[in-house]
């Protein structure tokens, strides 16, 4: 039987390739992740391990927790603490750290390293290890930074040229006084590193007289245990937190790994769907085969074969192609692992360097996976030909399905997709979150009743076409009969199709719905003509709502100053505006009282409202985070979006509580309205490459970004799936003109012209594709209704928007699939040798 089943490989080898190609893309998928992941994390873990070799404990500020009317706040660092880590025994050396974003402007002034990845830090002198200098000298003042080497040769830099910098907003000009190496990640991975002596660093970054972090070297002899353990002696607990390198290495190291965890499932996830749509065709490819190898089957079961042997020696050819699809899609995976990391650069997300990493995990998944996925869907139609009774098979009259089978199978669908409907339905009604378990069951019944039910969907769709088809022929005419010959191999077919339209459209109508709102919410109550804000979405200096007060053209602006307070017992987000001016800059909806702020007049949003029990008029006394009380007076409640939640109240009252006041955005009108002219002045009094000015378009466009990328990722990772249901169509087209090869010597005996056999096989293929176009994005329309109206729960104003352009280019897809996988189905019928074909059993 063993020897059999290899014949049998080799004899069908032709048959078989598009099963090969289709598992083999999927463990492709599954192993490219793993080595583009494991080499990511690879790359980053031994990147930033180098950052601690000289680094052997670490002390950090603990947050003070708020309580009673107390505002929670970071301890600081002092050079009090840094000099009493220093004297501590077993210490060699102890450094503060001082870091913040830091926008670096090439010699074009655009910037540098990206939103993210410009940081700055300062520079602790000679002894500094952790930035040894290849040219120039340490910084002396405000006037002098220091560059990395990989930012200096991007942007042509050398000491002694001048570099514009921004920090929070206004314009740095520098002179690059020295230029340094460095193991950061940060840099290796694309970004901008600027130095300044500690003294200006602690004044750019708000931390005047403090550090970030104290990092601490023991003296030769010393554990990093024991020192940490002197440490906790001398240094405040309830101030300070002490860590090992060690065990900052090893968090680092698992902050990577949990990083990328999540990109790898989600990758894995798009996997295992190629992988299940793949299951279709092996199982569709190994039914044909049984099919046609009938005769066959029931002369070994004549022989003395037992069923067992049969299903095994099925079984067998199933494993060949695992593993032959395993070792080819494990070399196609490496190769995409490394294509894309190298594609990442271009995209301005590159990776630290390190070697393309394979680990034996990914050998062994890629190949269990391929042998795995194959055997399991081979093993139905293995059984199912195990079962057929020789003398039966000998005169095919197992052939069709009984009746009773056929009404089993359609009621059993109908039961299935009734309930997932009711579940899903029931569902909705839940919040985000309890009903998220009830979705999921849902869809899983519902996509299952659909299986199930497709061969009886199929021939209730293609027989509503049937008229359609008549207009185009005796071509169509087959070609609608040939469809619903053996609906359940139809059905098997447009299922794989389905199965990726249903991902596609249900993703498109619920996130181009989220969309829609988010673009509402975003821009909604804006008079405004241009928000500014930082680069990074960081904080403002004051400064930069100074200089716009009084730049040209504009007619009115106030800075977003964000604060805390403490309201009974809670601690509430503060907005600070300009009282007189917010009024000109905003048109937000207000439920009760109205819209003024000023002296101790506040307004809340309508969360806050109904927390408290506020309402125009109400009186509540907020303790600010310098310890200070004042009593405000509510004047009217709005109903909040992205910008605006929580407390409003004037900057006059606000500023004085604040330690740092910074500032998260600045609204602007201007006497021209949002123009090119109004925004090039802006620019011109500004000057920075740093901060983003943006019209009400661009908010909402900046707001829907990240939706925008999440739909086209998801697009090109379904079009696996879509490539793989190609592979099927291909394959049971070509399989069945093997199949019917007879049939169609015979049509062109009676006169039916190459030309008409082509067009009656591409038809077949079109009207397969087409109906399981049509399920998929019924199914996907209902599943976006669904998860829209479960997030509904969580989100103020969502409504759903059919995409009714992209779902016709859905179909149109569909239709191009079915005309592209018959091309050479089609020519292969075209050009049968009709006395051949005749002659063919």
């Amino acid at each position: 039987m063993f020897r059999t089943a290899l014949r049998n490989v080799f004899a069908h080898k032709a048959r078989l390739l598009m099963t090969v190609l289709a598992v083999m893309l999927g463990v492709a998928f599954v192993s490219g992740t793993l080595v583009f992941t494991n080499t990511i994390s690879d790359a980053y873990q031994k990147s930033s391990a180098k950052g601690f070799n000289r680094v052997d404990v670490a002390v950090k500020p603990k947050y003070q927790d708020s309580e009673g009317d107390k505002v929670g706040r970071t301890a600081e660092l002092t050079h009090v603490l840094l000099d009493k880590a220093a004297h501590v025994p077993g210490v060699v050396s102890a450094t503060g750290l001082v870091s913040g974003f830091t926008a670096v402007a090439d010699k074009d002034g655009k910037l540098l390293g990206g939103d993210w990845q410009s940081v700055g830090g300062n520079y602790w002198g000679a002894e500094d290890l952790r930035y040894p200098l290849v040219d120039g000298h340490a910084p002396h003042g405000r006037d002098e930074v220091l560059l990395d080497s990989r930012t200096a040769e991007r942007a042509g830099y050398r000491v002694g040229d001048t570099v514009r910098l921004s920090v929070d907003g206004p314009v740095l000009t520098t002179t690059v006084v020295g230029i340094f190496t460095t193991d950061d990640g940060n840099v290796a991975a694309g970004g901008s590193l600027a130095l300044f002596d500690t003294p200006t660093a602690q004044a750019l970054f708000g931390k005047k007289g403090t550090y970030d972090e104290i990092h601490v070297q023991a003296a030769p002899g010393t554990g990093q245990s024991a020192l940490k353990a002197e440490l906790d002696k001398a240094l405040p607990s309830r101030l300070v937190e002490t860590t090992t390198g060690k065990h900052l290495a090893y968090e680092q190291a698992r902050n990577i790994v949990e990083g990328m965890k999540d990109f790898r499932n989600a990758l894995l996830v798009f996997a295992g769907i190629a992988l299940f749509v793949g299951t279709f065709i092996i199982a569709n490819t190994f039914t044909m085969l049984v099919a046609q190898r009938t005769r066959e089957l029931a002369l070994m079961r004549a022989v003395g074969a037992s069923r067992r042997q049969v299903t095994r020696s099925v079984l067998i050819e199933a494993f060949a192609i695992g593993a032959v699809a395993g070792v080819t899609g494990l070399a196609a995976g490496i190769g995409i692992g490394a294509s894309l990391r190298g594609l990442l650069g271009p995209f301005g997300a590159s990776v630290p360097d390190g070697p393309l990493v394979i680990t034996p995990g990914t050998v062994a998944a890629a190949l269990a996976v391929g042998v795995l996925i194959t055997m399991l869907a081979a093993w139905l139609p293995g059984r199912r030909a195990a079962k057929i009774p020789p003398v039966a098979a000998m005169s095919s009259v197992h052939a069709q399905a009984t009746t009773k089978s056929l009404v089993l199978r359609n009621t059993l669908g109908a039961l299935l997709s009734a309930a997932g409907v009711a579940v899903v339905v029931a569902g909705t009604t839940m919040n985000a979150d309890s009903g998220q378990g009830a979705m999921g069951l849902g869809a899983f019944l519902l996509i299952v009743g659909v299986f199930v039910l497709a061969p009886l969907l199929s021939r209730l769709t293609i027989a509503a076409a049937a008229p359609l088809l008549r207009v185009l022929g005796v071509p169509g005419v087959l070609a609608g009969r040939n469809s619903v010959r053996n609906p359940r191999r139809t059905a098997a077919t447009a299922s794989a199709l389905m199965v990726g339209l249903t991902l596609i459209t249900g993703m498109t109508v619920m996130v181009g719905s989220l969309q829609t709102s988010i673009d509402k919410r975003a821009a909604s109550g804006i008079r405004a003509d241009y928000v500014v804000s930082m680069a990074n979405r960081g904080p403002l200096s004051p400064d930069v709502a100074d200089t716009l007060a009084t730049a040209d053209g504009v007619t009115a602006s106030s800075p977003l100053r964000k604060g805390e307070s403490r309201i009974d017992g809670s601690t509430e987000p503060l907005t600070g505006v300009d009282g007189p001016a917010i009024g000109k800059l905003t048109d937000l909806k207000v439920r009760d009282g109205s819209f003024t702020v000023g002296g101790t007049r506040v307004v809340v949003d309508e969360d806050r409202a109904k927390t408290y029990g506020w309402k125009a008029g109400s009186r509540f006394t907020a303790h600010f985070e310098d310890g200070q009380a004042s009593q405000l007076t509510v004047t009217g409640v709005y109903e909040g979006n992205d910008m605006f939640q929580g407390i409003i109240l004037d900057n006059t009252v606000l500023t004085p509580h604040l330690t740092d006041p910074a500032d998260m955005q600045v609204m602007v009108k201007t006497a021209d309205g949002a123009s090119g002219a109004a925004k090039d002045k802006l620019v011109e009094a500004l000057g920075t490459p740093a901060i983003r000015i943006q019209d009400k378009q661009d908010v909402s466009a900046d707001s829907s970004r990240e939706g925008t990328r999440l739909l086209n990722t998801i697009y090109a990772l379904l079009g696996m799936v879509v490539i793989i249901a190609v592979l099927g169509v291909i394959n049971t087209l070509a399989m069945s003109v093997f199949e019917r090869s007879q049939e169609i010597g015979m049509l062109r005996a009676i006169g039916l012209d190459r030309k008409a056999v082509k067009r009656m096989v591409r038809l077949e293929s079109l009207v397969i594709s087409l109906f399981g176009g049509v399920l998929g994005i019924g199914l996907g329309v209902f599943f976006g209704w669904a998860a829209g109206e479960l997030l509904a729960t969580k989100m103020r104003g969502y409504e759903l928007v059919l995409p009714w352009g992209r779902m016709a280019i859905f179909l149109l897809l569909a239709s191009t699939v079915g005309v592209l996988a018959a091309l050479w189905p089609a020519r292969r019928a075209a050009r049968l040798n009709i006395l051949a074909a005749i002659k063919a059993e």
